[in-house]
């Protein structure tokens, strides 16, 4: 059997690389798996030689301690990879394919996958609907911070690169698909971006910065980005947005100097339930803040899009309310506006082949957005420490070498 090596959650503020078992094609008993996902037999699955995987903010959140995570967990859900091996039911992703890998587990058989709500697939999480890899509560399914990941359902869920000498070329481009380029083009589409849009986005993080780059290409005329680290804006005002530092206080009076009027069109949580306050409240943990701030500064009539992360169990939570995921919301003000809401998972196959064409047609240039910057495995858990400082970059770790010096 081949080796493996992987990045694991240890403790809070702990993730270290340690060997892992190779991928089967079975999913066996590990920290996380659920009980009624152990044993489960997948001829439908493919191996992958990862060749990029991402630190992202969600994992951030496991390793801060501030969810349920078990320790040993395999983190990683950004992946894009080669195809070393197949399941015997796979008929159409051959060996030797670069793929990049929707961070949501589907099935593409229930009636979620059907409707193109990847994110809440039905068979594939016992606990719920929904599922990840390397994630808390989402089924079990190892992570790929790792040398070789295990991808199931693989003719459904991979996105085939049709040239792999051109994707390599742009790899650190593409490899954003499997996550935060959709996550926050979700985020931009459903806040209802589009041609001549004011758009504040709440987050200078990865996510909110790819949220930013989507409203651009959505054709927004104004792009604003709010965030109380310096770095992260300065990375925002590179490709050409606003922005807004919300330690000097609340949004809605910068705005108004940007645009003349307090309000935009459309508006995005990209922080999600480790939010601060504004102003004087900055240093201050306050879960609500992002959500009841935009409800202030959207327009009536207007729409939040909402792809920062809120979880059910927080044991780091500033009450016991927040504990649970019961924020203090002023739904009182979304009423009325009348404001519309999209929460939750991004689908990540409802837009990812649009924009890898988007990526391989040079119509965007989002690593350069977000900061894209290689790392080794064994890197990683010091990338993880100058992530969480608040640098403002996307750390892309190369767990096998193959990037060739790349660079955003």
């Amino acid at each position: 059997m081949s080796s493996n090596r992987g990045v694991a959650y240890i403790e809070p503020g702990v993730v270290e690389v340690q060997e892992i078992d190779y991928p089967t094609f079975e999913l066996r008993d590990g920290p996380g798996v659920h009980p009624d996902n152990v044993g489960r037999k997948l001829p439908h699955a493919a191996i992958l030689k990862v060749v990029t995987t991402n630190i992202c903010g969600s994992d951030q959140h496991m390793v801060r301690g501030r969810t349920t995570a078990p320790p040993n967990l395999v983190l990683g859900h950004e992946i894009t990879g080669e195809v070393v091996e197949t399941g015997p039911d796979v008929e159409f992703i051959k060996v030797g394919d670069l793929v990049s890998v929707p961070f949501n587990i589907s099935c593409g058989r229930c009636r979620n996958c059907k409707e193109r709500k990847t994110g809440i697939c039905l068979n594939v999480n016992p606990d719920r609907p929904g599922s990840a890899y390397g994630y808390v509560d989402m089924g079990g399914w190892v992570g790929g911070q790792a040398e070789y990941a295990l991808v199931p359902y693989a003719d459904w869920n991979l996105l085939r690169f049709p040239d792999k000498d051109q994707a390599m070329e742009k790899i650190l481009d593409l490899t954003m698909l499997s996550d935060i380029f959709p996550t926050g083009y979700h985020g931009a589409v459903t806040a209802g971006t589009r041609v001549g849009s004011t758009v504040y986005i709440a987050g200078a993080g990865p996510v909110g910065l790819a949220a930013a780059a989507s409203a651009q290409l959505l054709g927004a005329a104004v792009v604003i980005v709010g965030d109380l680290n310096a770095d992260r804006l300065a990375q925002a005002r590179s490709f050409g947005c606003e922005t807004v530092d919300v330690s000097q206080g609340d949004p809605r009076d910068q705005i108004e100097q940007i645009l003349g009027v307090p309000e935009v069109d459309c508006a995005v949580d990209a922080v999600g339930f480790e939010a601060r306050g504004h102003g004087a409240d900055a240093a201050r943990e306050a879960p609500a803040t992002v959500l009841n701030s935009l409800m202030d500064i959207t327009a009536a009539g207007g729409a939040l899009g909402i792809p920062g992360l809120y979880v059910t169990g927080d044991p780091g939570g500033v009450d016991e309310a927040a504990k649970v995921g019961s924020l203090s919301l002023n739904l009182g003000t979304g009423w009325a506006k009348s404001l519309s809401f999209t929460t939750g998972q991004c689908p990540v196959m409802k837009y990812n082949r649009d924009l890898m064409m988007a990526i391989l047609n040079d119509k965007v240039q989002i690593a350069q957005a977000v900061g894209a910057t290689p790392i080794s495995l064994d890197d990683a858990p010091q990338a993880y420490r100058d992530f969480d400082s608040g640098v403002a970059r996307k750390y892309v770790i190369d767990p096998n070498g193959m990037l060739n010096g790349a660079a955003g």
